[in-house]
């Protein structure tokens, strides 16, 4: 690693540990004007399965208090942007076989099912990593001209969860919408996979806590607000 890696990763660090907070009273003051997005928080990524992960499950209760304290102040455009597919998906091809349809891998966990108003929350099905491609996600976005504030949450931070927030950015910036698009650094996560783990069972390494900071890095680059937390 040469001095100017090495300056950069050190920089790295220390921007993620000096993330700005900011307050729930700020994103939520004009509730109908506020969404919140919450992909793949479901038994698959958190519980049971080939692709669950203790790391993901982690951000559980987090959401849950986020999505309490966005109803409670009168928010009502929740969407869960979930994984549902097909026994043939393609997307088999680059990661293990998760999620199917109907069954209890592609169900939303049950502190979010747990909630009150969960039968009002729109289920956002999909059927690969990006939330928009063959869903109804910008149409349901469509619907409701007045938001302009999108707070995305759930996981992976470097797959699902950044294609999400990179295609709010981008649309705002292509249309010239007044869009602000918000990651809460407290509310993501990416599984990990050491290097020797990796090898040993000829799987691709997915260092977690290296690639969780350089997405959320690459998001603030492209304008998104990251912050440490909505308190």
């Amino acid at each position: 690693m040469n001095k100017t890696d090495k300056e950069f990763l050190d920089y790295l660090d220390q921007w993620l540990a000096n993330l700005p907070a900011i307050s729930q009273d700020e994103v939520f003051s004009s509730p109908s004007q506020s969404a919140i997005l919450s992909v793949d928080i479901t038994n698959g990524f958190c519980k049971a399965g080939s692709l669950s992960s203790p790391r993901v499950a982690a951000i559980i209760p987090p959401i849950v208090d986020l999505l309490q304290h966005g109803w409670k102040a009168g928010l009502r455009n929740i969407a869960l942007i979930q994984d549902c597919h097909t026994p043939d998906a393609l997307e088999f091809q680059a990661f293990a076989q998760h999620a199917i349809c109907g069954s209890e891998e592609a169900d939303t966990v049950e502190e979010i099912k747990a909630l009150p108003f969960y039968s009002e929350l729109k289920l956002i099905h999909k059927n690969s990593i990006d939330s928009q491609e063959n869903t109804v996600l910008d149409s349901w976005i469509a619907e409701r001209p007045e938001v302009h504030t999108f707070v995305v949450v759930g996981d992976c931070t470097d797959i699902c969860t950044y294609l999400l927030a990179i295609h709010l950015r981008a649309k705002a910036n292509a249309y010239h919408l007044p869009w602000r698009v918000i990651v809460p650094e407290n509310c993501v996560a990416t599984y990990d996979l050491p290097l020797a783990l990796a090898r040993q069972i000829g799987a691709t390494p997915h260092p977690g806590d290296f690639l969780h900071k350089v997405f959320l890095y690459q998001m603030a680059l492209n304008g998104i607000e990251v912050v440490k937390i909505i308190e």
